[in-house]
């Protein structure tokens, strides 16, 4: 497949556009004024990509200028639809290698929507063009790809937001200020997390013939190269550990940045965790259906529990977070939230997700969009432009991602060891364990090379 599949000689010039935006922190609202628009790029145009470029572009005059991806029908009609949303009813530039894309245009922002194994490679590349980067979760498949990550936003001082947007979600925000803030569950000693979702796919298709418009070898990248046998999208890459950390690594990464943010919380102190495959065995993947983790800090146990099988602990919360507290629980998910007050005197309290339908009506056209996501999206991205536009951090900054997205690879690092580990940020490492220290990077495929390593 051709790596640069159309130029467009001329992009907009346009004079710069002045707009309001409202950046939503833990602490409160803010605002800060864009001065201009940015020019943005969008590597991965899968589902997700585009979603998340779709709500930039209504929150802000951006100028999609490219797109990269490795599947040629995903790219054209990803640049279509681009063209149709934003402003200028321009056609980005289509790319099928991100190196090029980043070389030959002067990017302000570059979106990150690619599977797990290519976040760190193209997240370095994009911060070290220039770009701010909006990445998606996790950070990374090693602890240490997620110590590069962060080490470059720092070195070239970019702005890097993580796609947790449980910190932007309007009425978790309210939940965090009314009923944690406010002391409502008093001192929190246990925390439950879970997912009871039938979301991991398995299957036994046969290898076949890889398509003339997908460029496998590319989408493997550093990756082990497995046997071809089935389009990647929709799920089938999230089964794989070559390419992703499970279920860990896509659900409980959300709930417990949610969980880290309401409570102020950093590293772990320790992490605990056991599974496997225990009942859906029949198919090819080799990512666990059944996990339960422990994620410790001085007087409090964040607890997680995921099975892909049988029915939920509370089918009022299959994905979830809850905290419990001397004074109160909070039950809180991304449809709603419930504070449970302990005694009879106390008022039980209960809030629904914010939807924007009225004010965002596309929203109701858009395939696959989920709706109650789309108001935290948004509000992530104007926390993301208003931390460009200030030189701030933004809510989910690359440290703070970097920290819930290398905690779940410590689970599973754990579960594979069968013993509680200990990461000690300052000094990269696991202390008294070179075994599992070892395991903090992943070995990379020619000629790929691990960023932590490269800059050692």
């Amino acid at each position: 497949m051709p790596a640069h599949l159309l130029h467009r000689r001329h992009l907009l010039k346009g004079a710069a556009a002045a707009l309001t935006l409202s950046a939503l922190h833990a602490s409160g609202l803010g605002t800060a004024p864009l001065q201009r628009n940015h020019r943005v790029g969008l590597i991965g145009t899968g589902w997700y990509g585009k979603s998340d470029l779709f709500r930039l572009i209504q929150v802000a005059p951006v100028e999609v200028v490219a797109l990269c991806d490795v599947d040629r029908n995903h790219l054209e009609e990803a640049g279509a639809m681009v063209a149709q949303r934003q402003a200028s009813r321009k056609t980005p530039k289509l790319y099928a290698d991100y190196r090029q894309m980043l070389a030959e245009n002067k990017l302000d922002i570059v979106l990150i929507g690619t599977p797990d194994h290519w976040h760190a490679l193209m997240a370095i590349e994009a911060i070290k063009s220039g770009a701010h980067v909006y990445l998606q979760k996790p950070v990374s498949v090693d602890v240490l790809e997620g110590e590069a990550i962060l080490a470059a936003a720092r070195r070239h001082n970019r702005v890097v937001q993580i796609g947790t947007q449980r910190r932007s979600t309007p009425h978790l925000a309210d939940a965090k200020k009314t009923i944690v803030d406010a002391g409502l569950l008093g001192k929190v000693h246990h925390v439950e997390m879970c997912c009871f979702y039938p979301m991991r796919a398995n299957g036994n298709p046969p290898v076949q013939a890889v398509p003339a418009h997908f460029d496998y070898e590319m989408w493997t990248g550093p990756a082990p190269l497995r046997p071809f046998d089935k389009l990647p999208h929709g799920g089938w890459w999230r089964i794989f550990m070559e390419y992703c950390n499970g279920i860990m690594g896509d659900m409980c990464v959300h709930m417990f940045d949610s969980v880290r943010w309401m409570l102020g919380l950093g590293w772990p102190t320790s992490v605990w965790s056991t599974g496997g495959i225990y009942v859906d065995k029949a198919g090819k993947s080799n990512t666990p259906d059944t996990q339960t983790a422990v994620f410790k800090y001085d007087g409090l146990d964040c607890v997680w529990e995921q099975r892909a099988w049988g029915n939920p602990s509370d089918p009022e919360y299959p994905w979830a977070f809850m905290l419990h507290g001397d004074k109160g629980t909070l039950k809180a998910d991304v449809h709603k939230w419930e504070f449970i007050p302990i005694g009879a005197g106390g008022q039980r309290i209960k809030k629904d997700v914010v939807y924007e339908r009225e004010q965002y009506p596309e929203d109701l056209k858009e395939p696959r969009i989920e709706l109650h996501a789309a108001p935290a999206t948004r509000a992530h991205m104007r926390d993301f432009l208003a931390a460009i536009q200030t030189g701030s951090r933004p809510v989910a900054d690359i440290e703070q991602g970097h920290i819930s997205s290398a905690s779940c690879i410590l689970a599973n690092m754990s579960m594979q060891l069968g013993r509680p580990l200990a990461y000690d940020p300052v000094s990269k490492k696991i202390p008294g364990d070179a075994e599992a220290t070892a395991l903090l990077a992943r070995s990379y495929r020619k000629p790929w090379v691990h960023p932590f390593r490269q800059n050692k």
